[in-house]
């Protein structure tokens, strides 16, 4: 085999509040040959998603962090090029967590093949990956939607949450989103069929939430934290469902809030209204994804969930793309092409 050169991107520093540029590191070098039991693969997208910016840091979380010097930590569709691995040929096509680089060698553990018969193989990163599977299953097992219920979700536009509120629409609900900028919310509703969509840029959310949940909300479904949960929370029925995927707007935080101290509040309304919290990683849902993969590949032949990709051209565009990504700047699932 000829000698390959590997880019890969490496974590050059520990980013104290946003991300910069100049904590990430491009570097090349020689690939050694993959060896006995091993299987070269050779990454075509790359999939940049929010939960990378707590790997960045040290402290305690649900995962290991990446250390420095280490490749970033990411779910990528490659090319399998060379296999000593039963069950890989060559030309497969995989997915998996190889990280930000060009090339990565596996021994197959944590790899799943993909079927390019159900669509782009990007969307095994996006509508029939690791997000899709989020908004699935944590809606459906903590959400539990009824029909006629209200399902709220923040950053509707996005690869999670606009799935969310597709399948809230297939359960009989109510579909309210929260995104950020008028374009955003013209797409969530008139594209992807919410019934309303509220720009959490206004100064005027909370009154336009309220305006846009008559009945209340029953399901809200928490991707972002900050001002649209402050908005959600008076918002919430007895008995009201909180799944919680992730906190976006504090993922930059270097120290706590300013006050007042909210907590005693939310304690208080979980307990007089029995609110249901609870906080879920993709991964303690895992045995829902035979049926995920079921009943989403059915949706999008139907036409009942649509998604859209925001794709970044070169590897060497992913740390600018994640540092916007956590701003909000992408429209859609962000993936970066990284080969053809």
């Amino acid at each position: 085999m000829t000698t390959l050169r590997n880019r890969k991107i490496v974590l050059a520093s520990r980013p104290a509040g946003e991300p910069k540029t100049t904590d990430f590191s491009l570097i090349e070098e020689e690939l050694a040959p993959p060896g006995q039991g091993r299987a070269l693969l050779r990454t075509l997208y790359l999939s940049l998603d929010p939960y990378m910016r707590g790997r960045m840091s040290a402290g305690p979380s649900y995962a290991a962090p990446v250390e420095i010097g280490g490749v970033m930590v990411g779910g990528a569709v490659s090319e399998v090029i060379q296999s000593d691995v039963a069950g890989l040929s060559p030309g497969d096509i995989v997915e998996g967590r190889t990280g930000w680089q060009a090339y990565a060698i596996s021994d197959g553990n944590g790899l799943r093949k993909v079927d390019p018969a159900l669509g782009p193989v990007s969307t095994a990163l996006g509508v029939l990956g690791m997000p899709g599977m989020t908004a699935y299953s944590g809606l459906l097992t903590i959400g539990q939607p009824k029909p006629g219920e209200t399902v709220v979700v923040a950053a509707a536009s996005g690869p999670v949450g606009a799935t969310v509120g597709q399948i809230a629409k297939i359960k009989g609900c109510r579909a309210v989103g929260v995104a950020g900028g008028q374009k955003k919310c013209d797409y969530v509703v008139n594209e992807l069929g919410f019934d309303a969509c509220i720009d959490h840029r206004r100064p005027d959310l909370a009154e336009r939430l309220k305006e846009a949940c008559p009945g209340g909300i029953d399901v809200y479904f928490e991707n972002v934290g900050g001002a649209v949960l402050e908005a959600v929370l008076p918002l919430l029925n007895p008995f009201a469902r909180v799944p919680i995927c992730g906190l976006i707007a504090h993922y930059n935080d270097t120290a706590p809030p300013p006050g007042p101290d909210r907590l005693p509040g939310l304690m208080m309304l979980a307990l007089t209204r029995r609110l249901t919290l609870r906080g879920f990683i993709v991964g303690d849902l895992a045995d829902q994804r035979p049926d995920f993969f079921q009943d989403m590949s059915r949706w999008i032949r139907e036409g009942h969930v649509k998604y859209r990709e925001d794709i970044v051209e070169g590897l060497e565009k992913a740390p600018e793309a994640f540092i916007g990504l956590l701003k909000g700047e992408n429209f859609g699932k962000l993936i970066v092409h990284v080969a053809s």
